[in-house]
């Protein structure tokens, strides 16, 4: 504990902590849907779309990387989550194709037009979040918690109209609650949340902030609200310990965030099997 309080006083700890937990929160909200609408993947899709966004940024040495990769990951989520029936090219095989080549350009154009001496830590870090989590100024934490209230507000405000879209899409946009406009919605929040979580858990993995959670809860609960709200809990807990382990132990941030998310999971497999029905 007296090592824990050295480490508090440190601001970019502090700022660490903040930055994460709130990450998790919106990340754990939006995964319950997407993991029902079997999106569940399109987190790692988009954060391939970031990482390549933010290549191109670093190539061009922009100031701002955000101003680049959050536009360009916003399209790619509203190409991807309104799609739909109408697209020949759809769910999986979608997000694999633009997953992999967002990935694999980014890769080439850092290689090719890339002026930095240490280009393998500068990838390595973007890709599993090293340490940029720690690094993270006033402005970016201002940044982020306006953003991640703004997501949790219109989640908890619209609620009742993303559950309808979350479970009859058809039936939803036949009664005129506007399908459409909340899948854009969706599509938005997605994007916003997985551009703010590469500097936690880095682009390749993303997808264990969005579905693990998501899964654990839905092991104990059968309600939408009920998972819902476990998954935020959950999720919380686990990035929060997750972050106290790293900084004490100084192991990888996004790795013992994830290995936390895994293990809950684990717990909730057995109470499940052994604890009886869900709840």
């Amino acid at each position: 504990m007296g090592k824990l309080g050295l480490y508090l006083q440190y601001p970019f700890v502090r700022y660490a902590l903040i930055v994460g937990v709130l990450i998790a929160l919106c990340s754990s909200l939006l995964g319950v849907t997407l993991v029902l609408k079997r999106f569940s993947f399109i987190g790692d899709g988009l954060s391939h779309v970031a990482f390549g966004a933010m290549c191109v940024a670093a190539v061009m040495n922009l100031t701002d990387e955000t101003l680049l990769v959050l536009p360009v990951t916003v399209i790619s989520a509203v190409a991807l989550l309104r799609g739909g029936s109408k697209a020949k090219i759809q769910g999986d095989a979608a997000i694999a194709m633009i997953s992999v080549s967002a990935l694999a350009f980014g890769y080439l154009i850092m290689n090719v037009f890339s002026a930095s001496s240490n280009l393998s830590g500068d990838v390595c870090t973007t890709l599993f979040g090293s340490t940029s989590i720690l690094t993270l100024s006033k402005q970016d934490v201002a940044v982020c918690t306006v953003l991640s209230v703004l997501v949790t507000a219109v989640f908890i405000l619209y609620h009742h109209r993303i559950f309808a879209v979350t479970f009859d899409e058809d039936f939803a946009q036949a009664t005129g609650a506007g399908a459409d406009r909340w899948n854009l919605m969706i599509a938005v929040c997605t994007a916003v949340i997985i551009v703010l979580a590469m500097n936690l858990v880095g682009s390749l993995l993303i997808s264990a902030l969005v579905v693990f959670p998501a899964l654990s809860a839905m092991r104990l609960f059968q309600s939408f609200r009920a998972v819902t709200v476990c998954s935020a809990v959950l999720s919380v807990i686990c990035a929060f310990s997750g972050m106290i382990v790293s900084v004490l132990a100084g192991t990888p941030v996004g790795s013992t965030i994830v290995a936390a998310d895994v293990l809950v999971f684990g717990l909730c497999c057995l109470l499940k099997k052994y604890g009886g029905a869900s709840l």
